[in-house]
């Protein structure tokens, strides 16, 4: 867990993402239901997350990330997203924004879950299994496909002391990974906005243009998801230096 508070220092977050991210929340605050817990992410975190994801190309990256102590959700904002099912003491961490996030691995959806020698040799104890226990929340990239767990993801959740997270990016181009999306679940989307203009390139219709990464990659969709190990479904609510929620002012 990381101690003492950072959001004093404030990252830009780019327009487009901010528009995206409220439209997100305001799915959260209609699902919370749905859900049987709450995790806070940044939107900073988030952008640093596309980021990271789309410079691994063609590879998965897997992320820890820890939440900071001194940085509990805000009540109002709990009190606003938990539903009738949501329950206390889930999972390490619950209640704390994040507030660390690193590049831990990158590789294939194989070999992705797994900590690196170097890692696991210092950092973690042996009887803790391939994903440690440095970080309380894991989350891994699914590059040009949904954020749909697989089997290896629900297996390697078992060891995760808090949640995991899974960032669905579908980009342009596409390199040697075509968008693939035949895989059966419910998705969680940042898209564009309805009626958002639709382009023709190469005598193809692309989808809607979300934004434009620095490594020149268009997004078109960013989806994002969190599950605890016991198969339920934590609602993920993405918050501003602050800790209120992007679009707070349309939700209440």
């Amino acid at each position: 867990m990381a101690h003492g508070s950072q959001h004093a220092v404030r990252r830009m977050v780019e327009a487009w993402l901010v528009e995206a991210m409220s439209r997100y929340n305001a799915d959260s605050y209609e699902r919370r239901e749905a859900y049987a817990a709450q995790v806070h992410l940044p939107g900073s975190v988030l952008q640093d997350l596309v980021w990271w994801a789309l410079q691994a190309l063609p590879d998965e990256v897997l992320v820890g990330l820890d939440v900071d102590a001194g940085r509990p959700h805000l009540d109002e904002v709990d009190a606003m997203f938990a539903g009738a099912a949501q329950r206390d003491g889930l999972f390490a961490g619950q209640g704390y924004v994040i507030g660390e996030a690193a590049v831990v691995n990158r590789g294939d959806s194989y070999s992705v879950h797994h900590l690196p020698e170097e890692w696991t040799d210092d950092l973690f104890r042996s009887d803790r299994g391939s994903r440690g226990g440095r970080f309380t929340h894991w989350l891994h990239t699914h590059p040009n496909a949904p954020a749909i767990p697989s089997g290896a993801d629900a297996d390697a959740a078992q060891e995760t002391l808090g949640v995991d997270m899974i960032l669905g990016l579908r980009f342009s181009p596409e390199g040697p990974l075509p968008w693939f999306d035949d895989v059966d679940g419910e998705r969680r989307t940042l898209a564009a906005a309805e009626g958002a203009p639709v382009r023709r390139r190469f005598g193809r219709r692309e989808p809607p243009v979300l934004g434009v990464a620095p490594s020149g990659h268009r997004i078109h969709e960013i989806q994002l998801i969190a599950f605890h190990r016991t198969g339920v479904g934590v609602n993920v609510v993405l918050v501003d230096d602050d800790g209120w929620p992007y679009g707070w002012s349309t939700l209440t």
